[in-house]
């Protein structure tokens, strides 16, 4: 019971967090003359990723590679499949053509990348492999290289200068609630993993699962929230852009940092939760090309949602 009581009061406060994040990064934006995008690719992906950055360095200092690797790869999953499909149900998620020429395929390269440093051949993890130190900093520097491209590609408004002030609020009030929200998601996205784990032992799970699922779930509650808060509003550049952007955040950040911590070594379980991995960003990219172009209908919101379960059962049966 307590479980369930933590677990909805979570839910509460990502669903509010959420929304003052979404509505001060756009107040940020337009202020400054940078794209939703831009904002939702750095500064929303890096609040919403916060969860997964402290269980993974809770679990990497506790030698634990099953929660550190298993909650990034079904977080992304998650981001992908069920928040993607989500906010396309509710609004056609339609993108710039950066983000299907640029962001989404940074996001693909990324998973690849974690892929052929966990596995030797496809859905497989191979026998003894280990995220050395060494695998960690090449992560670090990929996500180095993000920033700096993502500082590079934030374009500017047309019609606005540096100096016009566009968007409504003072800049100390925007970027109060901006931390408020951050906040406000951290401790839901805490207290729902939290209340998520106390269900699970009460019914007896696996730890390897409930990596993949339950906690990679709980901690894409923030990652849910401000996508389809987003979509809701009819802004799918930070829906897509936090989706992308947190999964980016997920790998290069905080694989990067656990693995630096320690060596994680790869649990062969987790081989078809990483192939997973690939498989989803690759739907992403072929997505902007089926239906109406640069586009993520609701049919296809409806797929990612069928093939999430699809994945959650056929991670259940291993």
């Amino acid at each position: 019971m307590t479980g369930l009581i933590l677990l909805i009061v979570g839910l509460i406060l990502v669903l509010v967090g959420a929304g003052r994040l979404v509505d001060s990064s756009a107040s940020l934006a337009r202020r400054a003359g940078i794209s939703d995008l831009a904002i939702g690719l750095t500064v929303v992906a890096f609040g919403t990723s916060l969860p997964e950055l402290a269980v993974n360095v809770f679990a990497a200092l506790e030698g634990n590679a099953s929660v550190a690797i298993g909650n990034i790869t079904g977080s992304n999953i998650a981001n992908i499949l069920l928040i993607g499909g989500l906010s396309a149900l509710l609004y056609p998620l339609h993108v710039g053509r950066g983000t299907v020429w640029k962001e989404i395929p940074f996001g693909l390269l990324a998973a690849v990348t974690l892929w052929l440093m966990c596995s030797g051949r496809p859905f497989l993890s191979r026998e003894g492999a280990v995220l050395s130190r060494s695998e960690g900093l090449t992560l670090l520097l990929f996500f180095v290289l993000f920033l700096y491209y993502t500082a590079g590609i934030a374009p500017r408004i047309a019609g606005l200068s540096e100096t016009t002030g566009a968007g409504s609020g003072d800049l100390k009030g925007i970027l109060l609630t901006l931390l408020l929200g951050l906040a406000l998601l951290i401790a839901g996205g805490k207290a729902t993993v939290s209340g998520a784990l106390r269900l699970a032992d009460w019914a007896g799970l696996s730890e390897g699962f409930i990596a993949a699922t339950l906690v990679a779930v709980g901690t894409s509650i923030p990652e849910l929230a401000t996508s389809v808060v987003a979509a809701w509003k009819k802004n799918p550049e930070i829906a897509v852009g936090n989706i992308v952007g947190s999964n980016l955040f997920n790998i290069f950040l905080v694989l990067g940092v656990s693995s630096l911590i320690q060596p994680l070594a790869v649990p062969a379980e987790l081989g078809l939760s990483i192939g997973m991995t690939v498989g989803a960003s690759l739907l992403l990219f072929v997505c902007m090309f089926t239906g109406q172009r640069h586009r993520i209908d609701r049919w296809e919101g409806l797929l990612m949602l069928a093939l999430y379960g699809l994945s959650l059962w056929m991670q259940s049966q291993q």
